[in-house]
């Protein structure tokens, strides 16, 4: 049995044993039924206001219709399945550009080292079905997992058993293992006579090496490429580069690059990445770049927003003041630019999964609006996704991907931390009638 059939088996069993799973139907199966949505407000997400006393009318996974309830309502029929959220206000499902939900890294310089050698792939896979869960219950029914640390295919495993409906999660787009130049990333440290030590991405060297690393993760079913251009210097090179774009295009994939030097940046827009993850030291070149070859920017700006007053070094703090500093410069010049802007929080430990939303409201503090922040975590994300057709906006014939949260989210982003209400596909996950209850809290 390989690791990706075991890993899968495992996250199967355990929906089973812990009652994790709220669907017993495929997404391609969910029986048909009719449902009115009710509540004070609807944002809509395009023209940045509010449609008042609104409604949504849902055909099995998809709108059918939505906007002012005087109207909708008169088109769902009698046997309409109604559910009223009084003075809430509904907003696309959010998403995530992201993600890494295989990875539960423990604190600590050796952290990561820990998390390889203690840690089965069935056991990360776990995990997973845990972190996603904990994702969507936070409102986040989309997200792109841009690869899975060192757990070898679970995320792939974890991907298929959502959509199946056997554990609870968001949509996923899943990167597999990624590539890095050899000895580029982690881990670092690890004695070179432990040659079968695993990796946390699979490390090439030349052209070819590239090209077959990108074969094997599309054939083993990755919806993305993930490439590492960078991590304390240039290490990719554009020829390495541009073949993992070159074939991954060819596949119908999109290949999002690590890259936080300006020389990492020019280097992966140059070889034709879809997006820059992180960019955290962008120049105004860089940028211009990414605008001149419609590059999207995923800055991940979160976990320094809310991490630079915990950091525990004073090297620490410094380095996370001069990220969000450069941040509050670069991110008002790539609006002024037009670069496309996606969200995306980089969880990677247990206490980060489901704390999405700090990554749309530091955004708010380093330059976005609300509605920009919020755009950036839906229409934006479901474009650099390419599921413009079917999430990031209350709308006909896209699923009934829905959240609710009481005030309105353009005064105070911060009501998107405490979302009430949860609807993926037209089936309730949190906050009204057929929803599963929380899981109680566990000291970890």
């Amino acid at each position: 049995m390989t690791k990706t059939i075991a890993s899968y088996v495992l996250v199967c069993a355990i929906a089973v044993l812990v009652g994790t799973a709220t669907e017993t139907k495929t997404q391609d199966v969910v029986e048909r039924h009719m449902t009115l949505l009710k509540a004070a407000r609807l944002l809509d997400i395009r023209k940045g206001n509010y449609v008042e006393s609104a409604a949504v009318l849902i055909d099995g996974q998809r709108i059918k219709e939505a906007g002012a309830a005087s109207v909708v309502e008169l088109h769902a029929g009698k046997d309409a399945r109604i559910i009223d959220l009084g003075n809430r206000t509904l907003l696309p499902g959010l998403i995530d550009c992201h993600t890494h939900l295989m990875a539960r890294i423990p604190p600590g310089s050796d952290g990561y080292i820990v998390n390889l050698a203690t840690k089965s792939q069935a056991f990360r896979a776990l995990e997973g079905a845990a972190d996603a869960r904990a994702t969507l219950r936070a409102g986040f029914t989309a997200v792109r997992d841009v690869e899975n640390e060192g757990s070898d295919y679970a995320d792939v495993a974890l991907r298929d058993a959502v959509s199946q409906g056997l554990v609870e999660g968001p949509r996923m787009q899943v990167a597999t293992r990624a590539i890095a130049a050899v000895a580029q990333y982690n881990p670092f440290g690890v004695s070179p006579d432990l040659t079968a030590f695993p990796t946390g991405a699979q490390m090439v060297s030349g052209a070819d090496e590239a090209r077959r690393a990108v074969r094997e993760q599309i054939g083993h079913g990755a919806d993305l490429i993930k490439v590492y251009a960078d991590w304390a210097y240039p290490t990719l090179t554009v020829e390495e580069i541009g073949v993992i774009v070159q074939e991954a295009h060819k596949a119908g994939r999109k290949v999002a690059a690590h890259a936080t030097t300006p020389e990492g940046i020019r280097n992966a827009v140059t070889a034709g990445v879809d997006s820059i993850e992180h960019g955290h030291g962008a120049d105004r070149p860089d940028l211009e770049m990414m605008k001149a070859r419609d590059v999207y920017w995923v800055p991940t700006m979160g976990y320094y927003f809310y991490s630079v007053d915990r950091a525990k070094s004073p090297q620490a703090h410094a380095y996370m003041e001069d990220v969000l500093e450069r941040a509050r410069q670069n991110i008002p010049m790539a609006r002024q630019l037009g670069i496309k802007i996606a969200n995306g929080f980089d969880g990677s430990s247990s206490d980060s999964h489901g704390q999405n939303a700090r990554e749309i409201i530091a955004m708010t503090h380093l330059g976005l609006t609300p509605i920009e922040a919020i755009r950036a975590a839906t229409t934006t994300a479901a474009e650099l996704m390419g599921w413009q057709d079917r999430i990031g906006a209350i709308e006909a014939g896209k699923y009934a991907d829905i959240i609710a949260v009481t005030g309105d989210p353009l005064e105070d982003i911060a009501r998107l931390q405490n979302v009430e209400f949860v609807m993926k596909g037209g089936e309730v996950v949190k906050g009204g009638p057929g929803s599963a209850p929380e899981s109680p809290t566990r000291a970890r």
